[in-house]
């Protein structure tokens, strides 16, 4: 290792959660570092590292080649990595942890905040802190939904498979209405998805229940993470189908239309809109930080 390349001791993280989603976050203002697949899973093991679904890299847009088009819009961009060390386009719960973050390191006021992600600029507000210290909710405007079809979509897990509607809210998801959670699985491994080739890059799988009226539960198997507690995008993708399946779909009626979805982290609270823009609302919270051992600097380069 050249000394341009040594990672110096002390490199500082943080880890948070968004309805126990939870998140390995490294600060990277000036995009001085590389972080690899290998570094991204290791940092997220829960044995071996850090443990996270995912990781988050903080860099200002102007610094990252990926974002640089969005940097006229967003100050900041969100570096989003599965656990596995793949790609994320979008996670909706880790750009709430990412907004708190910023706000928490006095980066960024309360208020409304443009965020840069793979998957286009999102609008968070961050709620002002309550007067008893409680962090203030968040809201983020996830974008429009789409729904590219084709028909015919199926998930099986067990001997099981059920109808799934294909919806996209940045990144693929594919959304299939059971009659009990546990029909689910262990969910170790993503269910199957037929026909072949519908997700080239592999998708997200939830599975919901109803709870009451406008008012559903999930579980899901995101890809490069396997289970996890919570999915803000997949949130979004389940109120969206649901609201296709209840026949208030806002395009049509020309409403809004709300629904609370359980996930096992806790609760968000999703609308949309009759101009397809979707809205998620729930908590996000900063739990530690730290600086990694010195040790991790075989694994992560600095510029």
């Amino acid at each position: 290792m050249t000394a341009s390349s040594a990672q110096p001791a002390g490199l500082p993280f943080l880890k948070g959660h968004g309805t126990q989603n939870d998140f390995v976050i490294v600060p990277d203002p000036d995009g001085r570092l590389a972080i690899g697949p290998e570094a991204v899973a290791a940092l997220c093991d829960r044995r071996a590292g850090i443990g996270g679904d995912g990781l988050l890299r903080v860099v200002r847009s102007a610094a990252d080649l990926v974002a640089a088009d969005q940097a006229d819009r967003a100050e900041w961009f969100m570096d989003y990595r599965n656990s596995d060390g793949s790609i994320g386009e979008m996670c909706g719960n880790g750009v709430r942890v990412f907004a708190r973050y910023l706000v928490d390191a006095g980066l960024a006021k309360p208020g409304e905040l443009p965020v840069a992600t793979r998957a286009g600029l999102r609008t968070v507000r961050v709620a002002e802190t309550a007067e008893d210290g409680t962090p203030g909710e968040i809201t983020v405007d996830m974008g429009r939904a789409l729904l590219p079809g084709p028909d015919g979509i199926e998930v099986s897990v067990g001997g099981r498979s059920w109808p799934a509607l294909n919806v996209n809210m940045g990144n693929p998801h594919a959304v299939a209405f059971v009659e009990s959670l546990d029909h689910a699985g262990d969910l170790r491994t993503a269910p199957p998805v037929s026909p072949g080739g519908v997700y080239p890059e592999g998708v997200n799988v939830e599975f919901v229940v109803d709870r009451g009226p406008r008012h559903v539960a999930m579980r899901v198997h995101e890809r490069g993470s396997g289970e996890t507690r919570s999915c803000g995008t997949g949130a979004c993708a389940v109120a969206v189908a649901a609201a296709r399946r209840d026949g208030v779909d806002p395009a049509v009626t020309g409403e809004a239309v709300t629904y609370t979805v359980d996930v096992l982290g806790g609760r968000l609270t999703i609308t949309e809109y009759p101009d397809g823009r979707v809205e998620k609302t729930g908590p996000a919270v900063i739990v530690a930080g730290g600086e990694l051992d010195p040790a991790w600097s075989a694994l992560i380069r600095r510029a």
